[in-house]
């Protein structure tokens, strides 16, 4: 029996039999007979039925499927998970255990795997002092260029700060005229150690002692110096006499060398120098000697050189450019009053002036608004209208130095500003009503002292281009491009710089190539969105240039325009022909016509799904009917336009004055009770309108806090009963968390238990029937029916446990039976399975109908919710919304809602919305998929471009409206998928 082929065996066998097409093309492009390819045999991780398939090495593979049928836990959890542990298992035990640890995938063999990286679809940094720069590296050849080629300019007279370099001494000594003669000298200190005597206040200087002169002289003997330099005489110790009348109260100076001017001197120079910089504490003296006529001609008296680093013009001392320097991170570089962070608690400008609609007449400064300073107002008045400063303009219309003149004050005027007075109330803080007052208006606010900017004043000195480091890192991506490519180097500096440069410039190339053009370096990449931080580890990866590795990404278009999709293929060829293996969960159609194989999972999701369907080439797959997507793309399968929109009713939530980050003064008006698609390319403010304005804003007014420097107006709100935000974090951060804990089905179901004769018998209530909470769990294991033992340098181990097996439950519990099944059993069901049972209990099958409809009734129950996708757990908070009795007036914001989703999925999650609209609710999308935006009612499209250049509304309207629109990007490409669709119908 053993020998015999099972019909498993054999299904498993059929995908490798498909691979040998796709290897076959594979090696065709890359010129050799046998590719080398990853093998796994036998992969079971979570819904995986036992798959075999083949990845070809050096070639560009996409996972594509429904939600949830096994595409993450195909290529992240089974071939990542082994490439990263078989990594970290070739190190020591004492590297392993500051590594993540990472459990063997349950999987049969896996042959030919390279060491993995995984670029997912979420940011987890949260790190502050982490921005663009510092994750691409940028900023760490930032550092180094401005520390080696860097010009430091003087603060205070904006002359260039350098030191005396023996080289330069020397060229500008000799090209006085020659023959003169001169002194080669440095000042005696005599003191302590040698060290010059602090200053005193006494008029008179302090004559030192007889004797600490005496061991000073022997000790110049003794290095081989022998005469003194004071008031023009020359002091031989030869002979004694003459050293008595040298007085040591006065600046006494050493004689090094006694040269004149000639070409050949020069060596004898730069070693006399370097002795006067040894022993006198880095400083040098020429001290020229008239000639026979007493005329020293057109040479200068006396030159005075020293290898400080310090203006030459007024004296003024810096730190000499090192790449520590420039670093926020090291407080060294750090500005001394943030530590780095570039803000500091203080007062905070936005509860300072809560209201940037007002006028300074109008009370724009709240607290000088109260009776108490209304004296103060009266100043600052006075103060604007002495200095042009307008008082009937609203607060955000002053130019930034009118606002900075009215918050800083200016001391020559006697007006201390809103700074000098809360300096004033610091001074004041034993009283408790002062510090109450101050409380009001306390928060974080950015650095007085370096602005934001984050490093201390020395490093914003130096200066490349003319520009410091921190106004390099201010600019976007798409401005700092021509700025270093058209840096301006002397011949010098070029040969020290030219690969840092080469480096910074690269790193930009990729930032710009994945469509983050309008991103500024200096942003903290704890505020990226997902598909944002995704790609900026991919520009990262480009920039290290790695041969031979396996990178595993989830979504990587997520995020991008229709328009940014083929600079990003471009990218990941690129990332392939370097010699490495890529391995692309995606939906995206454009994804799979540039992939070298495709592997299709399903044909359901869940318990359903976990199969491999297909493997093979794009033209495979078209002809492939058991494939979902292969019909799709084929077109037998489609999302269709709606044969007829719904209209605008008249009901409109009006936006006017919009100017949060990029939005440039935006009005708009979204039409409620439809479906509404906020497009627009990547940075053009989509998540700035409906994030900050729409949703902050509605709810900044309903709560009664400030909102007016968000908009100007915000009307309609009145017909918005509340607004949820709908988005793809995960619904628990602990296994208890499932779908029957959300949506509350499981409080009807434990009703159900403590119904039951067995259960009242035993005195158990609902609460009996709850892993949760004490009672009726497993105590050993909290109700979470495994333990976690903890191995150090190893993958901790997650043992079933052993008191309750894996049920949560306590046998007393587990033996109350409701239709012959426990409390466990019913867990372990799937919402399909389980409507049927509880088809007598209208209350729970209302609740889990919903979740069938929304394609979700292949879920387990007691599904833990750490195991969901982001695709699943925002149609579990979906299907949460739709569960609700009453859904009029209430505005839903989706963040692209098709990430993670399949096009069947797309399907459900439209007819969902649909049901939403219909019962009375509004749904806001912000949407870069076009089956998505073909079937909305409205679209909204943003842009023109990213960054500055966006940030204004292009186009509004119908689909078709927006279709016909020539300057909008969206309507180009939806233009297109209209088309297609039309002409798919017609056939």
């Amino acid at each position: 029996m053993a020998g015999e082929p099972t019909e498993k065996t054999a299904e498993r066998e059929n995908p490798l039999e498909a691979t040998s097409a796709a290897a076959g093309t594979a090696a065709a492009r890359l010129g050799i007979d046998d590719v080398e390819q990853i093998r796994v045999r036998g992969a079971r991780v979570h819904n995986l039925k036992n798959v075999d398939f083949v990845i070809p090495h050096s070639a560009l593979s996409v996972v594509t499927g429904v939600s949830g049928s096994g595409k993450s836990s195909l290529a992240f959890d089974t071939l990542y998970a082994e490439g990263q542990r078989r990594y970290i298992e070739s190190l020591s035990a004492y590297a392993r255990q500051f590594l993540e640890r990472i459990e063997k995938p349950d999987v049969d063999e896996i042959t030919g795997i390279a060491p993995a990286i995984a670029i997912r679809q979420k940011n987890s940094t949260r790190n502050p002092r982490s921005t663009v720069a510092t994750a691409t590296e940028i900023y760490d050849y930032l550092r180094l260029l401005y520390a080696r080629v860097g010009r430091t300019i003087c603060l205070r007279c904006g002359h260039e700060v350098r030191k005396d370099t023996l080289d330069e001494i020397a060229a500008r000594v000799l090209s006085l005229p020659e023959g003169r003669r001169f002194y080669v000298l440095y000042e005696l200190k005599i003191g302590a150690d040698g060290a010059a005597k602090p200053a005193g206040r006494a008029k008179k200087a302090a004559r030192p002692a007889v004797e600490t002169v005496r061991e000073m002289l022997v000790s110049l003997q003794k290095r081989g110096f022998g005469r003194l330099y004071q008031d023009g005489r020359v002091f031989e110790f030869s002979t004694p006499e003459d050293l008595l009348e040298v007085d040591f109260a006065k600046p006494v100076y050493v004689l090094v060398d006694r040269l004149a001017l000639s070409p050949d001197i020069r060596s004898r120079l730069m070693d006399s120098i370097e002795i006067c910089y040894r022993e006198g504490r880095g400083e040098a003296i020429l001290q020229f000697v008239p000639d026979a006529s007493g005329q020293s001609g057109d040479a200068p008296e006396r030159l005075v050189f020293n290898e400080r680093f310090d203006c030459k013009n007024c004296g003024a001392e810096y730190q000499e450019p090192e790449p520590r320097l420039f670093s926020f991170n090291n407080p060294y570089g750090a500005c001394p009053r943030c530590q780095g962070f570039g803000n500091t608690v203080d007062f905070d400008i936005d509860r300072v002036v809560p209201d940037k609609s007002k006028t300074l007449a109008e009370g724009a400064i709240d607290p000088w608004a109260k009776p108490r300073y209304r004296g103060l107002a009266m100043e600052m008045k006075k103060y604007a209208k002495a200095n042009d400063i307008p008082l009937d303009v609203p607060f955000y219309d002053l130019t930034p130095q009118q606002r900075d003149a009215i918050i800083d004050g200016d001391r020559s005027q006697d007006y201390p500003g809103v700074k000098g007075f809360f300096a004033w109330l610091e001074r004041k803080k034993y009283k408790l009503h002062v510090r109450v007052f101050l409380s009001r208006y306390r928060g974080y606010a950015v650095c007085p002292e370096c602005r934001g900017t984050r490093l201390r004043a020395e490093a914003r000195a130096v200066k490349v281009g003319g520009m410091a480091i921190t106004e390099a890192c201010q600019l976007t991506v798409k401005d700092a491009r021509p700025f270093f490519d058209g840096l301006k180097l002397t011949a010098m500096e070029a040969a020290i710089a030219e690969k840092l440069v080469e480096e910074v410039q690269q790193r930009l190339r990729f930032l710009d190539e994945v469509g983050l053009d309008y991103v500024t370096l200096d942003r903290l990449t704890s505020t990226l969105s997902g598909g944002e931080a995704q790609r900026i580890q991919l520009a990262t990866s480009l920039g290290s240039h790695l041969v031979g590795a396996l990178y595993v990404l989830d979504e990587p278009s997520i995020g991008l325009h229709p328009r940014d999709t083929e600079r990003l293929i471009t990218i990941l060829k690129g990332l392939r022909d370097l010699g490495n293996t890529l391995v692309v969960v995606e939906h995206d159609p454009e994804m799979m016509k540039a992939a070298d194989r495709i592997l299709d999972l399903g044909p359901g999701a869940g318990e359903h799904g976990g199969r491999l369907i297909f493997s093979g080439t794009l033209s495979e797959m078209l002809d492939a009917p058991q494939s979902l997507t292969g019909r799709y793309l084929k077109g037998e399968l489609r999302i269709p336009v709606p044969a007829q929109r719904r209209k605008p009713t008249g009901k409109f939530l009006k936006i006017t004055g919009a100017r949060s980050h990029n939005l440039k003064s935006v009005d708009v008006a979204i039409p409620m009770n439809l479906l509404v698609a906020v497009t627009g390319v990547s940075g053009s403010g989509k998540s700035t309108l409906v994030h900050d304005v729409i949703h902050e804003g509605l709810q900044a007014k309903r709560t009664g806090r400030a909102w007016q420097d968000i908009a100007e107006r915000i009307d309609g709100d009145t017909l918005i009963e509340a607004v949820e935000m709908v988005d793809q974090s995960p619904i628990g951060r602990t296994p208890r968390s499932n779908p029957a804990t959300y949506l509350k089905a499981f409080d009807t179901i434990r009703d159900i238990f403590a119904a039951t004769p067995e259960a009242k018998k035993r005195g158990f209530g609902p609460g009996h029937f709850s892993f949760n909470i004490p009672g009726g769990r497993c105590e050993a294991c909290q109700g979470d029916g495994t333990v976690t033992v903890e191995m150090r340098f190893l993958a901790d181990v997650e043992l079933v446990c052993e008191e309750c097996h894996g049920t949560r439950f306590k046998q007393s519990v587990l033996d109350v039976k409701y239709k012959e099944k426990s409390i466990h059993d019913v867990l372990q069901m799937t919402v399909r399975e389980a409507l049927g049972f509880f088809a007598s209990h209208p209350k729970t099958t209302a609740r889990l109908r919903v979740l069938d409809e929304v394609g979700l009734g292949y879920l387990r129950l007691g599904q833990s919710g750490t195991t969901l996708s982001g695709g699943e757990a925002q149609r579990l908070k979906l299907a949460a919304h739709l569960t609700r009795q009453e859904t009029a007036g209430i505005l839903y914001i989706f963040d692209e809602p098709t990430t993670g989703l399949h096009f069947d999925d797309i399907q459900k999650l439209l007819a969902a919305f649909r049901k939403l609209i219909e019962g009375g609710a509004s749904v806001i999308i912000i949407e870069h998929n076009l089956d998505v935006i073909k079937a909305a009612d409205w679209v909204i499209d943003m842009g023109p471009e990213g960054g500055e250049a966006g940030g204004r509304v292009v186009a509004v309207g119908t689909p078709e409206q927006v279709a016909r629109n020539s300057q909008s990007h969206t309507g180009q490409y939806l233009a297109h998928a209209l088309e297609e669709r039309n002409l798919l119908s017609r056939n």
